[in-house]
């Protein structure tokens, strides 16, 4: 069983004890982060939308960050104690 280097290991398997080293190989430029936020995209959308026996799962999780985004962003508006 070869050894995975700590730079591809996965965020679940990392123990606590090498979280900084492991963040510190993350590549934080623009670059970096829109790359992420496209491999992320691309596991949920082929996870929960392009199946052939497809549920209400994946739009659900859609709806539910949508409500609780548009609620958090407008929530001094909604709150009595502004």
């Amino acid at each position: 069983l070869p050894a995975v280097l700590l730079k591809d290991t996965k965020l679940m398997d990392v123990k606590l004890g090498q979280l900084g080293t492991w963040l510190a190989m993350r590549d934080f430029t623009p670059g970096g982060i829109l790359g992420a936020m496209r491999r992320g995209y691309e596991r949920y959308y082929n996870k929960y939308i392009n199946v052939r026996k497809g549920g209400i799962g994946g739009l659900s999780m859609v709806l539910a960050g949508y409500i609780v985004l548009s609620y958090m962003w407008s929530y001094s508006h909604v709150s009595k104690y502004n």
